[in-house]
């Protein structure tokens, strides 16, 4: 009842409903992009590595986050959105051309791009959200945020693999592109009185140094790093996983729904289990389910990795929610845009390096000891270090100090 009570004052919100439309709009073209461009490259070149590159060019420019998040405190943030959106309708369509082998430095090219516009998009909305809702529904904000974003799994993943099995990779690129083009509409709705933007010489290290000097912040982005660097090393095994299964490459398709299954419970129940944990608590427990169904997609049994799908879609979320919720509480509002993207530099670059140690082993080491290797490395690491923060700072008032 209290689940439900939350959900329902955040959608009472105009503002909020916007978002979370926007967020399901092009979230469900990015999430069919996601896989079709895996898939397409995996087709167009026959390499597991060459497709796992697809999700490093989209996650590789999180590296400079600090930089481009301080575009988020210089500017008005919803016209940043805004423009963002229609930058990415605008580019999409380029993929068109792509037809060969000799195309895929293109798709590549484009979903780095495409990264980096979304990197400023994620800084601007954080900062926007914060000054939009009230930090008591800021954690219940974030977790239909993530219901909805990884909600679109359900769907989205399925229909790219179809519309690329009918009508290859253009359609699909064309079909993300008009997601970006209603988000614009949606996003040029909302009504947000914006605080003044940050001065243009506001230096974007304080970013990274809000969030250094805050125990629980620190905690919290060090821990989403080496959650997000395990899963990139494990999502890098999935078309492995799914040759071992004896599937076709789009099976990965319905592995990544399940996931979104799995994303959709955690975000319903998010607000309530950060007031009930903590932040440490909550994101070490989900960091836990995590790593035991990493290492159980070693088993090369259907049902055994659809379960494992959806526990890593239900545990992988606890940390970045915990994290970004946060930050969003603690840090004041004219540093945001670049403490946001800072934390998600600190979060997500790990994840770059992961799916490129996990592209390089899967060729020679096969994806069963990575996958094994990686749940208990995992266990005996990040999770035992957030619950011993856990326990001291529940000893220590240090916590309470503001950013």
């Amino acid at each position: 009842m209290t689940t439900s009570w939350t959900v329902s004052r955040v959608l009472r919100d105009r503002n909020a409903r916007l978002y979370l439309t926007g967020v399901v709009v092009s979230g469900f073209g990015t999430s069919a992009l996601w896989l079709a461009s895996g898939v397409w490259v995996k087709d167009l070149t026959g390499s597991d590595g060459l497709a796992a590159l697809c999700l490093l060019a989209m996650w590789a420019p999180t590296l400079a986050g600090p930089v481009l998040g301080t575009l988020a405190d210089r500017v008005r943030r919803r016209p940043l959105l805004i423009g963002g959106s229609l930058l990415l309708a605008a580019l999409l369509p380029v993929l068109v051309w792509v037809d060969s082998a000799a195309d895929v430095w293109l798709v590549l090219a484009v979903l780095l791009v495409y990264g980096a516009t979304g990197v400023v998009h994620d800084a601007a909305e954080s900062a926007l959200v914060a000054a939009a809702v009230g930090p008591a529904l800021l954690g219940d904000f974030n977790g239909l945020r993530m219901t909805a974003g990884e909600g679109t799994k359900l769907l989205a993943p399925l229909a790219g693999a179809g519309l690329y099995t009918v009508y290859g990779g253009p359609a699909v690129a064309l079909l993300d592109a008009g997601t970006f083009v209603l988000a614009a509409l949606l996003y040029a709705r909302l009504r947000v009185a914006e605080a003044p933007t940050g001065p243009r010489t506001a230096a974007t290290a304080e970013g990274a140094r809000a969030l250094w000097r805050h125990p629980l912040l620190r905690s919290l982005v060090v821990a989403g790093g080496a959650a997000m660097f395990f899963a990139g090393v494990s999502g890098a095994q999935v078309y492995a996983v799914v040759d071992a299964l004896g599937r076709p490459a789009s099976y990965a398709g319905v592995l990544a729904a399940v996931q979104g299954a799995g994303s959709v419970l955690a975000g319903l129940v998010s607000g309530a289990a950060l007031r009930r944990l903590g932040e440490r608590r909550f994101a070490a427990y989900g960091m836990a389910l995590t790593a035991v169904a990493a290492a159980l997609r070693a088993v090369p049994d259907e049902v055994v990795a659809l379960t494992c799908s959806a526990a890593i879609g239900a545990g992988l979320p606890c940390v970045l929610i915990a994290a970004l919720t946060a930050v969003q509480r603690k840090v004041p509002g004219p540093l945001l845009g670049r403490a946001v993207a800072t934390a998600n530099t600190l979060v997500f670059a790990p994840n770059v390096a992961g799916l490129a140690l996990g592209a390089a082993l899967v060729g020679p080491v096969g994806h069963r000891p990575v996958l094994l290797a990686l749940g208990a490395a995992q266990l005996a690491g990040p999770v035992q270090r957030l619950l011993r923060a856990s326990r001291t700072a529940a000893r220590s008032p240090s916590d309470a100090s503001p950013a």
